[in-house]
């Protein structure tokens, strides 16, 4: 799949992600954790009612993290492009209390797909995304 998402990106700058004609899809605006440098990644993502984003670090299985979830832990401010309307966002890690609750909410879009975390034997970065408006300034 990623050599077809580098693809279809390429040819639609960036604004249609080819996993978004079979699942809810963005792309990532992040600051690369060790370079500094902006970083454009498709994901798919789980909306949380209101207003709320959940994407999942599953690394199609691997046994290590994707490096864009270093960069949201490094970086939390970030963008997402969603039907190609771009808006800033803030990345908070799911943590332990919370976990099962969104796992459960995951796995009713799509069944089996915690599964990924018994192929990559480690427990997979959730991190829930907030339009930046809906956040206080600090």
């Amino acid at each position: 799949m990623p050599p077809l998402e580098r693809a279809t990106s390429w040819i639609t700058r960036g604004r249609s992600p080819l996993s978004g004609a079979l699942v809810p899809s963005l792309v990532l605006h992040t600051i690369g954790a060790k370079s500094g440098l902006a970083r454009d990644i498709p994901l798919m993502y789980c909306p949380e009612p209101p207003d709320r984003i959940l994407i999942v670090g599953s690394n199609f299985g691997r046994p290590d993290h994707p490096a864009w979830t270093l960069n949201l832990l490094a970086h939390p401010d970030a963008a997402v492009t969603v039907k190609g309307r771009r808006f800033d966002v803030r990345a908070q890690l799911i943590d332990d209390r919370e976990r099962e609750a969104v796992w459960e909410h995951i796995q009713r879009q799509w069944p089996s797909y915690r599964n990924y975390e018994l192929t990559a034997h480690r427990e997979l970065r959730i991190f829930r995304l907030t339009p930046a408006q809906s956040h206080p300034s600090t």
